[in-house]
């Protein structure tokens, strides 16, 4: 096999290869686009909004995007996306699989595919393992998103909000990021431009849908895009464990004969 793939190559390598020439090209809109003021970069989204309507794709609107992603957590958090990242958000929303070590920066990465794809207006969704880590990348991250003018919302057990920086919960959490997040209904959280939430609390407001018989009452709203974060532990460890939910039987067993 070795002999094979000095021959021919290892294809992972020849794929990342091939997303360079995109990362350069997102890297020479960086120069401009730190020229600009807050409001004009806020004003990028219904620009690229505007795009799409005109007909042109998510994958056009890309380098630009991402790049303007970049320059917002650069105001904001004081980072800047490094070239290995910006091309683990492309492989992202190409919806193929990004393996990242602890401290490689996951969740800066998730902002460039999440606010790229939320800008179709149907919503982006960052499932994760546990409450902690749906708020805190939620409320991390949260800066980014409102410096580039998109809702965020996080959904998790007995909770759901909206960020907001001029909120301030009144039972501090010890960490900055979790106390920035304004109480509102699941459905509202739903409806933000990106929703962060746990693969279980998404799972059975999904079942909890089906129950419902007003279309009014449903929380979420259809499908269009998420990322998986530790896809080993939620799609293979956890998806052993079905959700069950269960409600009183409201008509007559008789019924069914």
């Amino acid at each position: 096999m070795s002999i094979i793939g000095k021959i021919f190559g290892d294809a992972n390598a020849r794929y990342i290869k091939s997303l360079q020439p995109l990362v350069e090209e997102i890297n020479k809109k960086e120069a401009g686009l730190e020229k600009i003021s807050d409001k004009e970069l806020a004003g990028f989204t219904e620009k690229f909004r505007t795009r799409l309507n005109q007909g042109e794709t998510l994958d056009d609107i890309l380098p630009v995007a991402f790049a303007a992603v970049r320059e917002a957590a650069r105001r904001t958090l004081g980072q800047r996306h490094f070239d290995v990242q910006l091309v683990g958000g492309i492989i992202l929303h190409q919806g193929k699989i990004a393996e990242m070590k602890t401290g490689e920066g996951k969740t800066l990465v998730a902002t460039l595919p999440l606010y790229l794809n939320s800008l179709s207006g149907k919503g982006a969704h960052l499932v994760t393992p546990n409450d902690y880590l749906s708020r805190m990348g939620a409320g991390w991250m949260g800066p980014v998103y409102y410096a580039l003018g998109v809702s965020v919302g996080v959904v998790a057990h007995e909770f759901s909000g909206i960020y907001d920086p001029s909120y301030q919960d009144s039972q501090s959490h010890g960490d900055e990021r979790l106390n920035h997040f304004r109480p509102c209904s699941r459905h509202e959280a739903y409806g933000a431009d990106i929703t962060y939430g746990t693969n279980n609390e998404f799972g059975f407001d999904y079942l909890r849908d089906n129950l419902e018989y007003r279309p009014e009452d449903m929380r979420q709203r259809d499908f269009n895009y998420a990322i998986v974060d530790e896809i080993d532990s939620i799609l293979i460890d956890e998806a052993r464990t079905p959700l069950i939910i269960s409600m009183p039987d409201e008509e007559s067993g008789e019924l069914y004969k």
